[in-house]
This record gives structure tokens, C-alpha cells and sequence, in this order.
């Protein structure tokens, strides 16, 4: 009986029909590199790379990556862009759920530490978290904190979201939802999306409204801070409360 003998390919042609992608090595060592020098030391697009692997694990995603940080202008405002925008960027859900579910874990990290001790104790960390929360958007947002007898943070809430340089605010929204939550003391914070934090009349009239009405209920309204694109303004600093 003639066995059938298998011809040997050369290596080289073995080697060019190997199916694994080029970038498969590369993923294991981004990740590797990660973990033995600390996320702090990647790039931006490195980072960015490694949040879209989960939205995308075999695909190549560097381009993407580089791509996106291009097109919004910085690894901040990729991760602050709103869903919409991201999709017409190039992002399925996959990769908009890798990215939203990064950015609310980092805010909860931050959230944390203001739940730890008075919040005006910590004003440093107060301003990080709000830059972070709504330095980038594209639209005015006003967000309350609500606040203990010891001025540790109770809870955080977007009250209203508006256009681009209007918000509406309710004052006596304000100060229900603060007795709704037993909260004796509110700081407010709102965005501009300009990048520029300088209170317009609208913002020093509702911040007067809101202290009127809140005060008589024994609410103290202790801030309102403006935050800008790499700045921020205190209306108490300002010696407008």
C-alpha cells in the first residue's frame, strides 16, 4: 500500500497563511505594559485603545483611537461626548457603552472622596469633580450638590440641562428637592460652554433667588461655582452671595 506523503510548505509561506492578526502581540503588551508601569504612564491613544479592546476584541483599534481624540480634541472630551456624537465618529453601542461606563466610574471614584468628609474642607477635589462632570459639554448644565449638617455631600443632581448658553432653574425646585433629601446646605454648579466662567446677570439673579428661598427653610446656600473650559468661578469669592 503507497502512503500519500504531505508535502512540507517552505516557511516562509507557512508563516504568510499564519492567521493570527498582527496586532494580537501588541494588545498583550499595551495591557502588559499597563500593568507594570501604572495607566498614568500610556498616551492618550494607548489608553483609549485599551477602553475600545472590550467594544471591539479582535479588530485593530489604534486608528480608531487616534481618530477619535483627533476629531473631539483631546482624550477629555472623547470621554465627555455625548452618544450621538460618538456614533457619528465611528463608534457602535459597543464601543459608547466602553467609553460612558469609564467615565461614570471615574466620577464615582471622585463622587466617593466628597462623601468621605466636609466638602469644604476639600474645595480642590470639589472643583476636579465638577470639571470633570461638565467642564467639556456642549450644552449649559445645572447640577445641585445637596449637603449634611456637616457639609458632607449627600447626593449629586443635574437639575436641568438647557442649550448652549441658557439654563433654565426653578428656585423653588431647588429648594424642595433639598428638603426632600434633609439637606441643610447646597452648593450649585453650572457650565459654560463658551470656556468662559464669568457670571452673566441671569446667573447672579438665580443665585439670589435661590439663597431667599432657601434661607427662611434653614438651607444655606454656601457656592455657586461657574465652570469654563480650564477654569472655574466662586460667586462667593466674587462677594456676589
Amino acid at each position: 500500500m503507497i502512503k500519500a506523503r504531505r508535502r512540507r510548505r517552505p516557511k516562509q509561506l507557512a508563516e504568510a497563511a499564519d492567521p493570527t492578526p498582527h496586532y494580537f502581540g501588541h494588545r498583550e503588551r499595551l495591557r502588559q505594559r499597563l500593568i507594570d508601569a501604572g495607566a498614568e504612564n500610556l498616551p492618550d491613544y494607548e489608553l483609549l485603545e485599551i477602553i475600545l479592546f472590550v467594544a471591539n476584541p479582535r479588530g485593530d483599534v489604534k486608528p480608531l483611537a487616534k481618530e477619535l481624540l483627533e476629531h473631539f480634541g483631546g482624550f477629555a472630551k472623547v470621554m465627555s461626548a455625548e452618544p450621538e456624537a460618538l456614533n457619528e465618529a465611528g463608534l457602535g453601542i459597543a464601543g459608547i457603552a466602553a467609553v460612558k461606563s469609564v467615565r461614570e466610574a471615574a466620577l464615582r471614584l471622585m463622587r466617593a472622596e466628597l462623601q468621605e468628609r466636609p466638602v469644604v474642607n476639600s474645595w480642590d477635589k470639589l472643583i476636579d469633580y465638577c470639571s470633570a462632570q461638565i467642564a467639556h459639554g456642549q450644552v449649559e448644565e445645572f447640577h445641585i450638590l445637596f449637603l449634611d449638617r456637616k457639609n458632607v455631600l449627600i447626593r449629586h443632581e443635574r437639575q436641568q440641562r438647557g442649550t448652549v448658553d441658557h439654563t433654565p432653574v426653578y428656585p423653588r425646585e431647588v429648594v424642595k428637592r433639598a428638603l426632600e433629601l434633609q439637606a441643610t446646605a447646597l452648593i450649585l454648579v453650572h457650565n459654560h460652554p463658551s470656556g468662559d466662567p464669568t457670571p452673566s446677570k441671569a446667573d447672579i439673579a438665580v443665585t439670589q433667588d435661590i439663597k431667599k428661598a432657601a434661607a427662611p427653610l434653614g438651607v444655606t446656600l454656601h457656592d455657586h461655582v461657574i465652570i469654563g473650559r480650564n477654569c472655574h468661578v466662586s460667586l462667593r469669592d466674587l462677594g456676589l452671595i
